[in-house]
């Protein structure tokens, strides 16, 4: 875990400690762009949100003081293009996980129209930057309805659509068996799943690399979390909260890269019989700079997650998108009491209104 800073802040009239993150995370457990944008912007310009610890009970404060960097997940992140020049104001830099599934016949998720969402991918590139979203296609699900040639032709309609737009395409296979509360919920709403096989992973990653060539895409592919390596198929293993993406996007921020150990050099003046050559690992940066990867994994996550640290604002049970695979809602009902708690006390220091 990160040895964030802490500091003292006072809330009605009595001094709490907080932790004061310099990299957050919004979120893994919840689509706060989605259902929470307004909330979070709202935490953001008084300076602290509260945060329940999900195996414990404990509730903490989180204050936004220090923060330069905020790594935003969702599924429909359009609320957030009418809130990002508040981020710009506070020189606080993002990007977007945007997971762009197509379950629409399947209606294994409650979200807009695919062409409506594809309509938000782009404004938000046009917005930010072509690096600054990227595509999730999270999880692939296989049904007695969805094979691995239909998520190949739904991977390719969408690829086709998002080409020139983003760089990279992170993809995970739906591992049933391994969460409980997942495989209950998906056969409580009767939808008939099958478990992914090595053979099966092996022959999706192989096409979808061909697809990515054939149709000159030219992604960078990943999977998140996933013990299968398919390195040779071109398919490396993701860093979601990546800092070579962060430096990449935040690298004129000294404090940022301080942090991260990041350093920034100038490149080598070209000579007069061709280009400097640059040191292995190197990543090109604009103005003729560059700097070698400094990214670390963080201990705090699970064995075969790759991101470095970030705190996660976000809480289970709160994400109404009532994904039927979702990883992070028990329940539906739970769900819909924290999310009605939340809209009768939208501004409250928590997300659930608590």
């Amino acid at each position: 875990m990160a040895s964030w800073k802490h500091k003292n802040i006072e809330i009605d009239g009595r001094l709490v400690e907080a932790q004061a993150p310099i990299i957050i995370s919004a979120s893994r457990s919840t689509d706060i762009p989605a259902f929470y944008a307004d909330w979070f912007f709202y935490r953001l310009e008084k300076g602290y949100s509260a945060w329940t610890n999900p195996f414990n009970g404990v509730k903490s404060y989180v204050s936004y003081d220090e923060t330069r960097f905020v790594v935003f997940w969702s599924k429909n992140p359009r609320p957030l293009l009418e809130h990002l020049h508040k981020l710009e104001e506070r020189n606080i830099k993002c990007y977007i996980q945007y997971t762009l599934n197509d379950y629409e016949k399947e209606h294994l998720e409650k979200v807009p129209s695919l062409e409506k969402r594809i309509e938000t991918f782009k404004l938000l590139v046009e917005r930010l930057g072509k690096g600054s979203v990227v595509w999730r296609f999270d999880p692939m699900i296989l049904t007695d309805d969805i094979s691995v040639d239909t998520l190949l032709s739904k991977v390719q309609n969408i690829g086709d659509q998002l080409k020139g737009y983003t760089e990279k395409l992170v993809f995970s296979y739906a591992d049933i068996a391994l969460y409980k509360k997942v495989k209950s919920n998906l056969e409580k709403s009767g939808i008939p799943y099958h478990e992914w096989t090595e053979e099966l992973m092996e022959i999706f990653a192989q096409r979808l690399s061909s697809m990515n060539k054939e149709r000159e895409w030219n992604y960078t592919l990943a999977t998140c979390g996933e013990k299968i390596d398919i390195n040779k198929y071109g398919i490396a293993h993701n860093r979601c909260i990546d800092g070579d993406l962060i430096t990449r996007l935040a690298w004129d921020d000294p404090v940022l890269m301080d942090f991260m150990k990041v350093k920034i050099e100038d490149a080598p003046v070209p000579s007069l019989f061709g280009d400097a050559e640059l040191p292995q690992g190197a990543i090109h940066l604009p103005h003729n700079k560059y700097f070698i990867s400094a990214h670390k994994k963080d201990a705090g996550q699970r064995e075969l997650c790759c991101c470095m640290a970030a705190k996660d604002i976000g809480e289970y049970n709160t994400c109404p998108h009532f994904c039927e695979y979702c990883y992070a809602n028990t329940s539906k009902q739970s769900v819909a009491r924290n999310y009605n708690c939340h809209q009768q006390n939208p501004n409250s220091e928590t997300i659930t209104g608590k």
